[in-house]
């Protein structure tokens, strides 16, 4: 696992044999930093620069949406062929990331984000093999902080690299070195970074751990991992539990800041800069193939947590050294309040807003009110779903590929608008010719928007459309 090597994208196309250059494991010198240039010529907006957006939450703060869709709005900007992968790209002064495998090779595609033109590539050498017949490129979004960007494969490898061209900065095999067991589907959580740390779920075991099963595995005090996000190196580790799917969530609580991770066992609530616990709540399915993948959802000293194999839903309040909990779902009751699956709830104006349900055919979009759990609406038909919330509106991309846009009320399931991604062919294609689907399934990770761009991805393609006309 220690080959890396970067370089000018020569095609457009991911599926190409990816390129390594000489091993190298540490940086070759002390880290500088470097002034990085704005690519971008959309001013207005923002940047999406980690895993659900600026704010970790699937929110954007851009208005001027286009709410009247046809079959050509909102516009395609440009479109790329992806490798494997499930994870959304991130965005960040004009320069797009997109981590995929390609072949036997785990690759960063730094592009422009306005154009798709390709900048620079980063590629290593994975072997990664999924158990369960899911794909087996990288789960976890890129995480941009300045002049660096990070990636944390399927395999356990985190990597640091400089934003300009992909030069390695540091790199670390998280399971080599906290004896990691292979998770269900690998690694899926995308790290954080609250000041100088990169804060990631690594959930380690003890020396000798190799080869057991995963659900007989034990924790060796890794469960997270704080990195000096300059160096790699390691500043502290907390707590035995192992790692989910679910991404850790820093925000400010009162005159605090906390961390929670939603980890494979439950709820952990800490201090991030030193690592203090200070309370685990308990919250996992007794099903051995059971995981917990959707983010912790904040809203002022309430943490909301939700998963789709068992329990359900919990809603806490968080103080200093604990917890109480407000509502949780009943553990005999067959029907759950929320289940969600990967994708997490929104929060707007006290309510909740998610896909609830395992799989395809019982899968509902839902809206509970936050403080009591009481359900105000629920459609389903639109199987499993991800949502962003924007301009009064949310952006809901189901997994066939169909794009809609819903209001932001919770009084009903007010549909605006509708477009069908799996049908529309890419703009250009010849006459005559049968559209090939602009979008396949699975469609599982939420939408993205960044300076008025919106970008959805499939199984082999992103998209990127106009939702906001440039001012």
């Amino acid at each position: 696992m220690a080959l890396a090597g970067c370089g000018a994208l020569g095609a457009d196309d991911p599926r190409q044999d990816a390129k390594s250059a000489a091993p190298t494991v540490e940086p070759a010198a002390p880290y500088q930093p470097v002034n990085v240039s704005d690519l971008s010529t959309r001013k207005a907006g923002v940047d999406w620069p980690s895993f659900l957006g600026p704010n970790r939450d699937s929110r954007s703060p851009e208005s001027g949406i286009v709410t009247k869709w046809s079959r050509t709005s909102p516009s395609i900007v440009w479109t790329r062929r992806l490798g494997t992968s499930y994870a959304m790209p991130s965005i960040s002064r004009g320069r797009l990331f997109q981590f995929d495998r390609v072949k036997n090779e785990a690759v960063l595609f730094a592009m422009k984000s306005e154009t798709g033109e390709p900048l620079w590539r980063f590629s290593y050498p994975t072997d990664f093999e999924d158990p369960y017949g899911y794909d087996n490129g990288p789960r976890s979004s890129p995480v941009v902080d300045d002049d660096r960007v990070y990636i944390y494969g399927a395999e356990g490898m985190l990597h640091c690299l400089r934003v300009t061209d992909g030069t390695l900065i540091w790199m670390v095999d998280t399971m080599a070195q906290f004896g990691v067991v292979q998770n269900f589907f690998g690694v899926g959580s995308t790290p954080v970074i609250e000041g100088e740390l990169l804060i990631v779920m690594v959930g380690g075991s003890p020396t000798g751990s190799e080869g057991t099963p995963t659900e007989r595995a034990i924790g060796n005090g890794s469960g997270v991992v704080a990195f000096d996000k300059f160096t790699g190196k390691v500043k502290y580790q907390l707590s035995d539990e192992l790692a989910s799917y679910a991404s850790p969530m820093v925000t400010t609580i009162g005159d605090r800041r906390w961390c929670f991770v939603f980890a494979r066992g439950g709820l952990l609530g800490f201090e991030p800069s030193r690592g203090a616990l200070d309370f685990h709540y308990p919250w996992r399915a007794p099903d051995v193939e059971s995981v917990n993948a959707s983010n912790p959802v904040v809203v002022g000293d309430l943490v909301f947590i939700s998963e789709t194999y068992g329990p359900g839903s919990s809603l806490l309040t968080v103080r200093p050294g604990g917890y109480d909990v407000v509502w949780a779902d009943e553990s005999r009751r067959r029907a759950k309040i929320m289940q969600t699956h990967w994708n997490t709830p929104i929060h707007h104006d006290g309510y909740l807003y998610a896909s609830s349900g395992r799989h395809t055919n019982n899968a509902e979009l839902r809206c509970i009110e936050l403080a009591t759990g009481n359900v105000q609406w629920k459609q389903p038909g639109l199987g499993r779903a991800s949502l962003l919330y924007v301009d009064g509106h949310f952006v809901c991309l189901c997994e066939y590929g169909e794009l809609l846009l819903i209001r932001a009320t919770h009084e009903r399931f007010d549909l605006v608008a509708t477009a069908d991604l799996h049908a529309r062919p890419p703009s250009g294609a010849a006459a005559g010719v049968p559209p090939a689907p602009l979008l396949e399934y699975p469609c599982w990770a939420a939408p993205i928007l960044s300076h008025g761009l919106l970008y959805v991805r499939g199984k082999k393609q992103l998209v990127c459309l106009q939702l906001i006309a440039p001012q």
